[in-house]
């Protein structure tokens, strides 16, 4: 995708899209802190995938439909949302914008939406339980240590998080070139280029100076330490154990007995069995493109995942997502709510609170007003029939969810054909 050709903006309150916030975090931050949150792995093939994905699909709107009362409101994994999404983990937030982590969970409460605190977030547990309150997921990555891992899932669930999110797809670390390049690893190892690159950005250095570098507050006391070029700049991976397998799995499952999420699925095979396993949800995901580059594009693999899960449980996808046209075409093609990465990552490490909030506005906005364009007063009603290849001779077919395939409320399914609307549930 082609990147927008103006001006920076000159704040928050001058973005009004996505991508004026990824253009004003990259103005704010250091060349290696932004290519980290805005990089993909190798080539970035599967980054770039992730949008073109969404690029290959139309809208094809209904009208002559009364939409004045039209809401993004909905219902995810079981309980009331703002609309059809929630935050994804990303981690590291801190190191772009101090409190980014803080500033994620509150905007998300303000739009009534769960918001995923990372394993590696720069904000303890317990203190987004504290300061943002909310619909709280954690996301515990399955580390080496294990007696480590579960005193993590036990601090989760004695924080009151409503769900663990199990993150499957990221055995070891991805090889994220631009890292290597920028010299960049967490915990930062300093060298002369870094260094004059910090210093580029004298605001941004200033708090650091001043007030120290953010630490991973929920891996204190770990050994993270890694001593070749490829390990210290796949240090998202470095400590997460390969030898976690489906009986691991499925011990996390016997053992966490409130939602589990399971993200980074791809395969129906795998989707098929998570559902058989009495998982809550599935995220159709490929780490946005930062660990295996050539991945399938994740809006390309959910169809698959669903049919896999054919309606014994939610899938949502994640990956690409910088509009709210992305998410009505996520809908369209069958999940019940998407993960917002990089899109509510660029907001926060812009401007904090404001920038969070000002990401979260946007993203509502446009899929509200996609919603009335399209005739839709509900996610729900945000069908396949909505949707067209953008260009058919070479455009993969269109993969309809099948009915049943998609619980919502009540545990009542959206049948693919055009129902009364009483008989629609809510996604």
């Amino acid at each position: 995708m082609n990147e927008r050709k103006h001006r920076v903006p000159k704040d928050v309150a001058s973005c009004y899209a996505i991508a004026d916030l990824r253009a004003l975090a990259r103005r704010r931050l250091p060349r290696a802190v932004f290519d980290f949150y805005d990089g993909g792995a190798e080539d970035e093939v599967t980054l770039a995938g992730n949008r073109e994905a969404y690029a290959r699909w139309r809208l094809a709107p209904r009208v002559l439909v009364n939409v004045a009362e039209a809401s993004t409101a909905c219902t995810l994994l079981g309980a009331a949302a703002g609309m059809p999404a929630a935050i994804a983990p990303t981690g590291a937030a801190g190191f772009g914008f101090r409190g980014a982590d803080l500033a994620l969970a509150r905007a998300a409460a303000r739009h009534g939406i769960p918001y995923t605190l990372s394993s590696s977030a720069t904000t303890a547990i317990e203190t987004i339980a504290d300061q943002a309150p909310g619909r709280h997921w954690f996301q515990a990555y399955v580390l080496r240590n294990r007696e480590f891992f579960w005193q993590l899932v036990q601090r989760a669930e004695a924080a009151d998080y409503e769900a663990l999110v199990i993150t499957v797809d990221l055995p070891v670390g991805g090889k994220r070139e631009r890292d290597f390049r920028n010299h960049f690893s967490i915990p930062f190892r300093f060298s002369t280029r870094n260094v004059l690159d910090f210093a580029s950005r004298p605001r941004w250095a200033l708090d650091m100076l001043l007030r120290g570098m953010p630490v991973m507050e929920n891996l204190r006391g770990l050994q993270t330490g890694a001593n070749s070029a490829t390990a210290i700049a796949s240090s998202v991976g470095r400590s997460y154990d390969p030898a976690f397998d489906w009986d691991r799995l499925a011990e996390v499952r016997d053992r966490w007995r409130r939602k589990l999420i399971v993200k980074g699925v791809c395969r129906a095979e795998d989707s098929r069995r998570l559902a058989a396993m009495g998982v809550d949800a599935i995220v159709a995901s490929n780490h946005g493109g930062r660990q295996l580059d050539g991945a399938v594009p994740s809006l390309q693999a959910l169809p698959e995942v669903l049919q896999g899960a054919a309606g014994r449980v939610p899938v949502l996808v994640d990956g690409g997502i910088r509009r709210g046209s992305d998410i009505a075409k996520a809908l369209a093609l069958g999940a019940h709510g998407v993960l917002l990465g990089r899109a509510t990552l660029f907001g926060a490490v812009a401007g904090a609170d404001a920038g969070a909030l000002r990401a979260l506005d946007i993203l509502h906005d446009e899929l509200l007003r996609t919603q009335q364009l399209c005739g839709a007063n509900a996610p729900h009603l945000i069908t396949a029939e909505l949707l067209r290849p953008a260009d058919p001779p070479h455009a993969a077919p269109l993969v309809a969810p099948q009915p049943g395939t998609r619980p919502c409320a009540g545990e009542q399914a959206i049948p693919t054909e055009t129902p009364s609307e009483a008989t629609r549930g809510n996604r």
